[in-house]
């Protein structure tokens, strides 16, 4: 398990994100299309993230607030998505599916996502990512503010909840 300190914003300011992201030497991974499929679980969150970048079954738990918040994240690295993908939808059933585009940049340890929802609409998301227990909560926290300052990032543009809860409060 690791320790994420992350935000979700809505935005419509990619070119300035990219412009900062350049700036800082970000790396790039790719534009990634992945299907995120949620299920069923009495605590936390668990999906299975299907992507040509991106593939893991992830279970996390955090707290619906706006801001920066804490996730504590498990992954797993699946070799054959498509198998695991029906036995969990078997044994658990499938909550939620999201569709999505993502950049991926990565600027040191933070894990930079422009992500284009479908149904949903444009967002950026921040994750500061401890994977060791080295860079502790404190500095992930100062990690994902100044990104969120650098990106100009308006309380009113933050989200509390995941692309999940948005899908299923779509009529």
């Amino acid at each position: 398990m690791h320790l994420n300190i992350e935000i979700k914003a809505r935005t419509d300011k990619y070119l300035h994100i990219k412009e900062v992201l350049e700036s800082h030497n970000a790396l790039y991974k790719g534009l990634d299309h992945q299907i995120d499929t949620y299920y069923q679980v009495s605590g936390g969150r668990l999906k299975l993230r299907q992507g040509n970048i991106e593939k893991s079954l992830i279970f996390y738990e955090r707290s619906d607030q706006e801001g920066p918040k804490a996730s504590h994240v498990s992954l797993y690295h699946p070799q054959k998505d498509q198998d695991l993908k029906a036995l969990l939808g078997r044994a658990l059933g499938v909550w939620r599916i999201v569709d999505k585009k993502r950049e991926i940049y990565f600027v040191d340890n933070v894990k930079i996502h422009l992500d284009r929802v479908e149904g949903l609409g444009s967002f950026v998301e921040i994750e500061a990512i401890d994977s060791d227990g080295s860079i502790g909560e404190e500095k992930l926290r100062e990690q994902c503010n100044y990104f969120m300052e650098k990106f100009e990032i308006l309380e009113s543009d933050l989200l509390s909840n995941s692309y999940s809860d948005m899908v299923g409060e779509q009529p």
